[in-house]
């Protein structure tokens, strides 16, 4: 048996297929463009697997309807890639494979891969959140995902200024929400240059770490989960986490108990294959539960 992966992200599509141990056994990656010319090379590439495909993990990028009772359940809703506006992502893939499938955001089946094989193994609580050209985040509270009328936000809390700070943010929806001050087009927009191209001691990463810092603090008050992840470009800069944990201390000032910071507020153990064991894993809980 083979399970499909697909992590749908807003600049490209990345689909594998894994065994029965979750090992990949092939990944591609197609440029996001439009729904006719991305979606069928998905689809020619799971073809190639069609008599041994059993289901199909699917993250993507939002927003997108997860209420299975609702008329447009498995569309790509308000996203401001306009080609894929009200796009039916879930009922395309329907068509052309009769398989389970599970669908959630990409950030959700991050998440579930770290939950399942990374730092969130053996947990009952787990937040990822990824922070690269947007900041998205999902919330797993004993195997199921933290979520309502629609999924969480959580890239879009509003975020106090640092003193140091005076840019005004890059989402033209809040401005200084964590996304607006913290992602990767806030970084270069502010800078001028690319979150790579900054030297570790570069002043702005106080800056960034208290933006990130701000989250946790945020997050530990109101889920306190037992991990908190963060992945994403951004936080492939190694020194950031040590910047973190000191902002993070500062900011909540010994009022609640937290596991140490070292295994508490972490990058990805998966690194960049949380998003596909992520959907390998989702696959094989959509065939089991079926």
């Amino acid at each position: 048996m083979l399970y499909g992966s697909i992590e749908a992200g807003g600049t490209k599509f990345v689909c594998a297929i894994g065994n029965e141990k979750l090992e990949i056994l092939e990944r591609v990656s197609y440029p996001t463009t439009t729904p006719a010319e991305t979606m069928a090379l998905v689809i020619e590439f799971f073809n190639q697997y069609k008599e041994e495909l059993v289901s199909i993990g699917i993250g993507s990028f939002g927003p997108i309807d997860i209420r299975p009772t609702s008329e447009t359940y498995g569309f790509i809703t308000s996203t401001p890639k306009l080609a894929w506006q009200n796009y039916n992502f879930l009922g395309a893939m329907k068509e052309a494979f009769d398989v389970p499938m599970a669908w959630t955001t990409d950030v959700n089946a991050a998440a579930y891969g770290e939950y399942a094989y990374g730092h969130g193994k053996d947990l009952s609580s787990v937040v990822y959140y990824t922070i690269g050209t947007g900041v998205g985040a999902g919330a797993i509270q004993n195997g199921q995902f933290i979520e309502g009328f629609s999924h969480p936000e959580m890239g879009h809390v509003l975020v106090v200024p640092h003193e140091d700070d005076d840019f005004a943010g890059s989402c033209p929806f809040h401005g200084n929400c964590l996304e607006g001050m913290a992602a990767g087009p806030a970084i270069e927009k502010r800078t001028g240059r690319k979150g790579q191209d900054i030297p570790e001691d570069d002043a702005f990463w106080a800056i960034e770490a208290e933006y990130i810092a701000q989250c946790a603090y945020n997050t530990t008050l109101m889920f306190a989960p037992e991990v908190i992840i963060f992945g994403g470009g951004v936080m492939k800069q190694r020194h950031m986490m040590e910047k973190v944990h000191a902002a993070f201390e500062r900011l909540m000032k010994g009022y609640v108990a937290t596991p140490p910071l070292a295994q508490y507020i972490v990058t990805p153990a998966l690194e960049d294959n949380a998003g596909t064991i992520g959907c390998l894993a989702l696959a094989q809980k959509a065939k089991a539960d079926a």
